[in-house]
């Protein structure tokens, strides 16, 4: 049965850019899906046609069972939508902002002031809650307009790159307040640029470039098709990086992330996709004291999103400002992968 969110072969087009190409997801109910990826890989333009804001050129999709296209009224009743910008009227206050929407949804005066303080407690804004939200710096505007998105508790969650522009305290506020969400059966899509945030919340993850689903899996499933875990090895002198490679690279994966062992000459450290734990930490010590290499520091590490992300796409998660929501371009984005990588299990 599908999820609370569902889609099958979304296609976008604007001009000659692809924004959407065939893209896939489900996301069961009261779990968190992390649709993480570049500028212009296409993240705000699923949310928006999923959120009834834009209309594919081709496939469908489904949100609390219902038909995003054909009955967009009834979607809009069972979702809340945070976007990339804050959409707040800046000649109300706060607590008037919080009640307006509240009233929108037909919530009688009472229970809509009620909702209001609770959620401004929540955002840490109680003390600027009669002040016109013209006043708030970014970052309030932007926990404002989370409340906002949170005064009705809807079944289904939209957030777009929510916890952009705030604070590491308020970020890990925002954290607690999804985990709470979530635990109270709520289902949520949350694009992010943000690896730690992905990591940290979402049940899976599906990473998203030039407008395909390129991996799927959960965090631990997209990290150790990278090689799982990495030798790292810094040796005292630049002389010693050439046996230090040779000795890493009896050990490493060939094929897994990128295989061999990769080398930072001003740094002296080298790296390598391994398996095998402390075990084999162990005789990699031995086999580079045999060789006569010193080494200032060795450890052993579980890869990164964004290894993940180097690993799939050619390049880095970099922050940036994206036009429209969506910046895609033809040639954009690194490897330009057409292939799902579906790692679970």
């Amino acid at each position: 049965m599908p999820g609370a969110i569902h889609a099958e072969g979304l296609v976008k087009t604007f001009g000659d850019v692809r924004a959407l190409d065939g893209v896939d997801l489900d996301v069961p109910e009261g779990t968190v899906l992390g649709l993480l990826g570049p500028n212009g890989a296409g993240k705000t333009t699923a949310v928006r046609v999923l959120t009834t804001l834009l209309q594919p050129d081709s496939g469908r999709a489904f949100v609390a069972g219902v038909d995003v296209l054909k009955h967009p009224e009834q979607v809009r009743r069972s979702i809340g939508l945070s976007g990339q910008f804050a959409a707040v009227d800046e000649y109300l206050t706060g607590r008037e902002n919080l009640q307006m929407v509240g009233q929108l949804y037909q919530m009688k005066a009472k229970a809509a002031k009620q909702r209001a303080g609770e959620l401004l407690d929540r955002f840490n804004l109680s003390d600027a809650a009669d002040r016109p939200a013209k006043t708030y710096s970014g970052g309030m505007r932007r926990r404002l307009d989370l409340a906002a998105a949170l005064v009705v508790s809807p079944p289904v969650m939209f957030m777009d790159e929510p916890t952009t522009g705030l604070d590491p305290r308020n970020r890990q506020g925002l954290w607690e307040v999804i985990k709470e969400l979530v635990a109270g059966g709520t289902t949520l899509l949350l694009t992010t640029q943000y690896l730690e945030e992905a990591d940290h919340l979402a049940h899976d993850i599906c990473v998203v470039d030039q407008g395909k689903v390129i991996a799927r899996g959960t965090s631990d499933q997209l990290k150790a098709q990278t090689g799982g875990e990495r030798v790292e090895v810094v040796v005292h002198e630049r002389e010693m990086i050439t046996g230090a490679r040779d000795v890493l690279a009896r050990y490493g994966l060939a094929g897994i992330g990128h295989g061999e062992v990769s080398v930072e000459d001003h740094t002296r450290k080298l790296t390598v996709p391994v398996t095998g734990g402390a075990k084999l930490l162990a005789e990699v010590i031995r086999d580079l004291d045999a060789l006569g290499v010193e080494i200032d520091d060795i450890g052993l590490r579980r890869p990164t999103l964004d290894d993940v992300f180097i690993s799939l796409t050619g390049h880095a998660a970099e922050r940036a400002d994206e036009e429209n929501g969506e910046s895609a371009r033809p040639g954009s984005g690194g490897s330009g992968s057409t292939h799902t990588k579906d790692v679970t299990t």
